[in-house]
């Protein structure tokens, strides 16, 4: 009887690519990294204020973007810091994001370790619909930060204290202050944090089970641009210790070597090629 083919085949050979001379970080790109998030932050509090509600919520978008690929980097040691400097790093965007970063990492890592198994909390919700995740997201950070307290440890329960002391401090600064840009910002957090399962995790897993890869990617660069690179999903899932700036020449590397593969590769966004327009066509 034949061997049935493994559905991890492509994972596999992808990841004997050369990798290891894209990992290194310095300092001073580690804080680069750290400034990404506050032009964004910035400019929603100043429109928020002046109550440039439109020119607000895409800034707050971007801030979260933002401040999601910082976490994202922090959590996995790519800053090039110590590690508490990494874990400072943590706090701050609890601070600044609400919640405890502390138990996004938590729930981060045993995604990559276990994922598509039960103990993957993060990830159950690239395995529902749509709809599913969107009526899901404000119990998703609940079940997060539940399960991380739970099952972290000590040392996880400390830190998502302290994040926590700095959710409070965040909150009555708002409420003690009445500044509109302060309040405006904890309700533009509270909805992002409700949309984290859908943005951060369902749009970049979703149906592909059947695909031989663990998740979705991107090759327009107008698109990775526009996304600081947060679509190049299955690579960050091949090399965690890769740098998001670096996932790019990871993907051109896995273009060049795997041809092939990119028959069954989805795109998170997908942008259908331009039908060839025929010059009589083009005429009166």
């Amino acid at each position: 009887m034949a061997k049935a083919p493994d559905p991890q085949a492509p994972m596999a050979a992808m990841r004997k690519l050369p990798w290891r001379d894209l990992t290194p970080m310095t300092q001073r790109e580690g804080l680069i990294e750290c400034l990404h998030p506050l032009p964004w932050l910035g400019a929603s509090w100043v429109a928020a204020s002046c109550g440039w509600w439109l020119v607000a919520l895409p800034a707050s978008f971007l801030f979260f973007l933002t401040a999601l690929r910082l976490n994202h980097e922090a959590v996995h040691g790519n800053l090039g810091f110590s590690p508490r400097g990494h874990r400072r790093v943590l706090h701050g965007l609890s601070l600044l994001m609400l919640g405890s970063n502390h138990s996004v990492a938590y729930n981060h890592l045993k995604h990559h370790s276990r994922i598509g198994t039960p103990e993957d909390i993060e990830g159950k919700c690239g395995r529902m619909r749509a709809w599913q995740v969107l009526a899901y997201g404000p119990a998703f950070p609940i079940e997060t930060h539940v399960n991380a307290w739970r099952h972290g440890g000590p040392a996880v329960r400390r830190r998502m204290a302290v994040d926590a002391g700095l959710n409070g401090a965040m909150i009555a600064m708002a409420l003690g202050s009445g500044a509109s840009a302060l309040l405006y910002h904890l309700a533009a957090m509270l909805v992002a944090q409700c949309l984290t399962g859908f943005f951060a995790v369902w749009i970049t897993h979703h149906d592909v089970e059947d695909s031989g890869f663990d998740a979705r990617t991107q090759r327009s660069a107008l698109i990775n641009c526009l996304s600081y690179n947060m679509f190049l999903h299955l690579e960050h899932h091949l090399f965690p210790a890769v740098p998001v700036k670096r996932l790019g020449v990871l993907a051109a590397r896995i273009d060049a070597e795997f041809p092939a593969l990119a028959v069954n590769r989805q795109m998170v966004l997908p942008v259908p090629k331009a039908r060839p327009v025929r010059v009589w066509e083009q005429l009166p």
